[in-house]
Order: C-alpha cells, then sequence, then structure tokens
C-alpha cells in the first residue's frame, strides 16, 4: 500500500511517580490513545522512557513472567552497595545496569489509525529507581 500526503508528527509525555522504587506498569492503551489522538493512520510509533533508571519494552502481561523477569534482572544486575557509581553519592547503580538489559525505547508500527501489535504484545514501563517524577515521550511520525 502507498500513501501519499504530508507526514504529521504528534508528541505526548506521560510522568510517573511511582510508589515503589521497582514496579512494571502496563501502557498499551495510554500509548493507544495517543495514536487516536495523533489521527496519523500509517506510521512509527517511538515510546521512550526519558531516564536512564528505567526502560519500555514489549512483553506478555502475564504475572508469573513478570516475576521471571525481576528474579532475571536481579540475577544480573542486583542492587548492591559497591558499584564504582555508588562513590558520586548515588545509590542506583544497579537500575543503569538493568536499563541496559531491557532497553529504553520501542519503536512499533501504526496501522489503519491502530498500534499493529502482536496477540499478546503489551507496552510497559519498567522503573528501576523510582519514587520521584519521570518522563516517557510517545513520538507518532506518519499521515
Amino acid at each position: 500500500m502507498i500513501y501519499e500526503g504530508h507526514a504529521k508528527v504528534y508528541t505526548e509525555y506521560m510522568t510517573f511517580n511511582t510508589k515503589n522504587r521497582r514496579e512494571l506498569i502496563r501502557i498499551t492503551d495510554r500509548v493507544q490513545e495517543a495514536v487516536r489522538k495523533s489521527g496519523i493512520k500509517e506510521g512509527l510509533c517511538l515510546v521512550s522512557a526519558m531516564h536512564l533508571t528505567a526502560s519500555v519494552f514489549i512483553q506478555d502481561d502475564e504475572e508469573g513472567l513478570h516475576q521471571d523477569i525481576w528474579e532475571w534482572l536481579e540475577r544480573l544486575a542486583p542492587f548492591k552497595r559497591d558499584y564504582r557509581h555508588h562513590l558520586t553519592g548515588e545509590d542506583n547503580g544497579d537500575a543503569h545496569l538493568k536499563n541496559l538489559l531491557t532497553h529504553l525505547q520501542v519503536v512499533l508500527p501504526v496501522t489503519g489509525g491502530k498500534l499493529d501489535l502482536g496477540p499478546w504484545q503489551e507496552i510497559f514501563y519498567a522503573e528501576y529507581d523510582g519514587q520521584r517524577p519521570k518522563r516517557v515521550i510517545i513520538k507518532i511520525f506518519g499521515i
């Protein structure tokens, strides 16, 4: 399919201030609502955490899998006191490493004015060093 027309860009921000230091929040519906508001029918949707101690990723919304993910991240990047980063006065070295493992952002297709996700795919915001305001940007490009 080829569409002709002028490309549009739509930007929206979400702010999270989690109750806990580590949380996983399903944001699929909020991103889909931004796509709807954009009026863009065909294009791409970027969803990106604007902090290096949080992530946005695509995964199944299943509680057992969520627990497996948290345990896996803790094995690979455990919370501990002796990270060199902590010499700066911070205590979130593990959160930066968890971000590297799960990525900062995702790019999703928009088809027919909707996110074009697979049958089990959901979008998640993962917080690794919360309890303070953090932003996520949604940027939609297309026609």
